[in-house]
C-alpha cells in the first residue's frame, strides 16, 4: 500500500515538517556528490549498534536521521512524513513537534541497538522518527481517510482507508518482517537488512510520548 494523501485538513502551515524534508533533501544531494566517499560518510554518520552499545559515537543517533541509502528510500520516507507529519505538527505546535520527532528517532535507534547490539552495519534513515509520527496519528486521527494506492496483481486501485486500518496493517507488517529477519539472523549468524525494530520502537515511542507532548495544549476540533 502506498499512501497518496490524507483527508485531514490542518489549521497551520507545517513549517517544521517542510524544514525537515528540506534538510533531508539537502543531505541526500550532499551524499550524491560524494561519489566513492559515500561509504565513509555513512560509516561516520550512521548508527552502528556495536558502537552505541559500547558507549561510542552517540552523535550518530541524530545524524543518522538525515541520511538515506537511495532515492526510493528518501522518497518513501518523505512521502510518509508529509502526509502524516503536518497533522501532528498542527496538533502539537511547531517546536514541540520538532522535539517529538527527534525523540522518536532516538527511541527508534535505541530499539535497533537493543535487538542487534553486536552489529557493525551502519543504519541510516528517517523512518524511525517518522514511525513515531505514525503512532501519534493512530491515536489522534484513527478515522481520518487515507487515499491509498493498492496494487492488486496486474491491477492498481486507489481506495480510501481509515487511518486506523492503514496504520495497524503497517505496524503489523513491521512486526512480521522484523520477526522473520531476526529469526533468520539468529539461525544464519548474519546481520544487516532493514532495521524493522527501529520502526517498531519508533511507532510505540510516538504512542507513549504523545500525551507528554500534548500536555498543556488546547484540544480542538
Amino acid at each position: 500500500m502506498i499512501p497518496l494523501r490524507d483527508e485531514n485538513p490542518t489549521r497551520t502551515v507545517p513549517f517544521v515538517t517542510i524544514a525537515i524534508i528540506a534538510v533531508n533533501a539537502l543531505v541526500f544531494a550532499y551524499e550524491l556528490s560524494l561519489g566513492e566517499g559515500l561509504k565513509d560518510a555513512i560509516n561516520a554518520f550512521g548508527v552502528i549498534p556495536y558502537d552505541i552499545a559500547h558507549l561510542r559515537n552517540y552523535r550518530t543517533l541524530l545524524t543518522s536521521l538525515f541520511f538515506h541509502g537511495s532515492i526510493m528510500h528518501i522518497a518513501g520516507n518523505m512521502l510518509y512524513l508529509w502526509i502524516f507529519g503536518n497533522n501532528i505538527e498542527d496538533r502539537l505546535g511547531h517546536v514541540r513537534f520538532l522535539f517529538f520527532y527527534l525523540l522518536c528517532g532516538l527511541a527508534a535507534a535505541f530499539g535497533h541497538v537493543v535487538v542487534s547490539p553486536g552489529s557493525h552495519v551502519p543504519t541510516i534513515g528517517a523512518s524511525g522518527a517518522i514511525s513515531g509520527v505514525l503512532g501519534a496519528y493512530l491515536l489522534l486521527y484513527p478515522r481520518a481517510r487515507i487515499v491509498t494506492l493498492v496494487p492488486l496483481f496486474y491491477f492498481i486501485r486507489v481506495v480510501r482507508i481509515e487511518a486506523k486500518w492503514f496504520l495497524l496493517i503497517w505496524i503489523g507488517l513491521q512486526v512480521l518482517n522484523g520477526s522473520m529477519q531476526f529469526a533468520m539472523e539468529q539461525s544464519a549468524g548474519s546481520q544487516g537488512g532493514v532495521a524493522w525494530f527501529a520502526h517498531i520502537a519508533g511507532f510505540f515511542a510516538g504512542i507513549m510520548l504523545l500525551k507528554l507532548f500534548e500536555f498543556g495544549r488546547k484540544d480542538y476540533g
